[in-house]
Formats: C-alpha cells, sequence, structure tokens
C-alpha cells in the first residue's frame, strides 16, 4: 500500500466514525421528541439510526450519556453559529441583536438536535449527567453576559436578571412560534428593539 493510502485509511475512518455518531444523534434527538426520554430505549434509537445496539455503545455508554451528548451538541453549533454572526460587529447592540438573531434561527430553523436541547430534563436524572448538562449551558449563556456587559445601561441595572430575561424570551419563542408571520431573524430584531427601548441608555454606565 502508498504511503498516501496509509495515512488516508485512518481519516477515512475517522470521518466515517464522525458521521455514524451525528446520525446517532440525530437518531437520540427524534425519538426523545416523540416518545419523551423515559419511554425512548437504546435500541429504538439504534434501530431509528440504522445500526445496531452494540454498535450505538460503541459511541455512547447510556442512554443519559446520549441525552447530553445531544444537548453538547446542539449548544456547540448554536455558539459557533452565534460567535460567527457578531465576528467583525463592533457596535455594542449591534452585536447583541446579530446574537440574538443567530440564537433563534438555531433553535427555531435548525432540525431535531436544536427542538430537543429545549425540552424541559428528565426529572430523575444522574445528577452528574444533569450537572454536564448546566455546565455547557452555563459557558454558552456566558457569551451573552459578555455582551450586556459591553451595553451601557441605566445605573443600578441588574444586568444577571437582563440575560435571564431577555434568553428566557427568545427561548420561549420555541414554544408558540409558527411559520408565516415573522421570520427568526425579525423575531430577534424585535425583542431587541424592546429591550433597547425600555432601557433608558442617557447617562448609563458599563
Amino acid at each position: 500500500m502508498a504511503s498516501a493510502e496509509i495515512i488516508a485509511a485512518p481519516e477515512a475512518a475517522t470521518r466515517k466514525g464522525e458521521l455514524q455518531r451525528q446520525r446517532i444523534l440525530e437518531a437520540a434527538a427524534g425519538q426523545f421528541l416523540r416518545q419523551g426520554y423515559a419511554a425512548a430505549s437504546v435500541r429504538d434509537i439504534a434501530e431509528a439510526a440504522g445500526i445496531g445496539t452494540s454498535t450505538l455503545y460503541h459511541y455512547f455508554a447510556s442512554k443519559e450519556d446520549l441525552l447530553v451528548a445531544v444537548h453538547e451538541a446542539g449548544l456547540a453549533r448554536i455558539r459557533d453559529a452565534l460567535v460567527a454572526a457578531i465576528e467583525g460587529v463592533e457596535e455594542p447592540w449591534a452585536r447583541l441583536e446579530a446574537a440574538c438573531v443567530a440564537h433563534l434561527q438555531a433553535l427555531l430553523e435548525g432540525g431535531l438536535i436544536f427542538q430537543a436541547v429545549m425540552r424541559e430534563l428528565p426529572s430523575v436524572f444522574d445528577a452528574d449527567a444533569l450537572e454536564r448538562i448546566r455546565a455547557t449551558r452555563d459557558n454558552y449563556e456566558r457569551i451573552f453576559q459578555r455582551l450586556l456587559d459591553d451595553l451601557i445601561l441605566p445605573r443600578g441595572t441588574d444586568r444577571h436578571e437582563l440575560r435571564l430575561m431577555l434568553l428566557g424570551s427568545l427561548n420561549w419563542a420555541f414554544t408558540w412560534y409558527r411559520p408565516g408571520r415573522s421570520t427568526p431573524e425579525e423575531l430577534a430584531r424585535t425583542f431587541v428593539g424592546f429591550l433597547r427601548q425600555g432601557l433608558d441608555t442617557g447617562g448609563g454606565t458599563r
């Protein structure tokens, strides 16, 4: 075998493995959405992915591990979209608006994994796995905290509560949004517009 072929073989195997892993995550997200986490079985997920359960366990140790991986994958994709959207945008309010647009577009138009991320976590769930999901969410939300820190706001504004309110408004759209009346981009710009109108920036502080 030529040296180039020797190098290419493991690279091809890596790509195949990553594609397989992504198929499993998509299948898991679909099953969690349709059946709920408790009712969805590893066998169901494996069948939806077109593989055997032994192959699934090669990639994920348990159903809990799968749910954590779905959240990590979804939030990583949203983060990548958000970072790309704000790159090169200098004005603080424009940066926040661009971030909100990317966030809503991913949640409302991004597919099964993003929908699964928005579902309520199981009431009975391994504490370590739950902590991994919460840590992933916290790391993502810190991006919004930094964006809000850059704004000039009225003195005494609680930026922590402001972040919770903004993300809550954006995320709640997942429950009522229907395509047709407004696009995710238009909704995000409306949310930020309302927020900006409600805050008197004159004489404010960072």
